[in-house]
């Protein structure tokens, strides 16, 4: 199933499941069947994995700019994360509005995160892993962040700490942000 989301070109897919009493079976991606459901989207040509071992940590707001943005299909391979895209497209009707959504293991939704959108999540369980294709390589000189806490995101988990990278922890603002990317129509 392909839903759109509050924010024009993030996209909620949810995979179906087939299972019985030895457990499911699912694709998790398959390039036919979304193009077939009229989501066409760019290729992939990077997967990434990473473990967050407590309750609570916070990845991101993470981006990739110009000329290697990154689009991101993002999934929780175990556990259960919130993840959320925040539209940074100069022009655009939406900036600055965020969208989140539980991912998790149980539920196997998957969001589309294109570039132009920062990217980033909270563990919801402990030992919570995330899974994400990206539409570009990882480039280092393209690499950036916009502060975690200052984009009006609600965070699902009141009372508790964060766990932040000292990267994520010293980034800019969104109000600071001179964003790379453009809106079109």
């Amino acid at each position: 199933m392909i839903e759109q989301t509050r924010l024009p070109q993030v996209m909620r897919i949810t995979p179906p499941r087939f299972g019985d009493h030895r457990g499911f079976f699912s694709e998790s991606w398959n390039k036919q069947k979304l193009q077939d459901a009229g989501l066409d989207l760019p290729e992939f040509v990077q997967d990434n994995h990473s473990l967050s071992r407590e309750v609570g940590t916070v990845r991101g707001l993470h981006f990739q700019s110009p000329p290697h943005a990154q689009g991101k299909l993002v999934r929780c391979g175990r556990g259960a994360i919130f993840d959320v895209a925040v539209d940074v497209r100069k022009g655009s009707p939406t900036y600055g509005q965020s969208y989140g959504e539980t991912l998790s293991f149980e539920n196997g939704v998957q969001l589309w995160i294109p570039a132009g959108f920062l990217h980033g999540f909270m563990t919801l369980e402990p030992d919570s892993e995330i899974i994400y294709k990206c539409t570009d390589h990882y480039a280092p000189e393209c690499d950036g962040a916009v502060k975690w806490d200052s984009c009006g995101i609600d965070w699902p988990l009141d009372g508790i700490t964060p766990v932040i990278s000292e990267k994520d922890e010293l980034a800019q603002s969104l109000a600071d942000f001179d964003s790379p990317f453009v809106y079109e129509a």
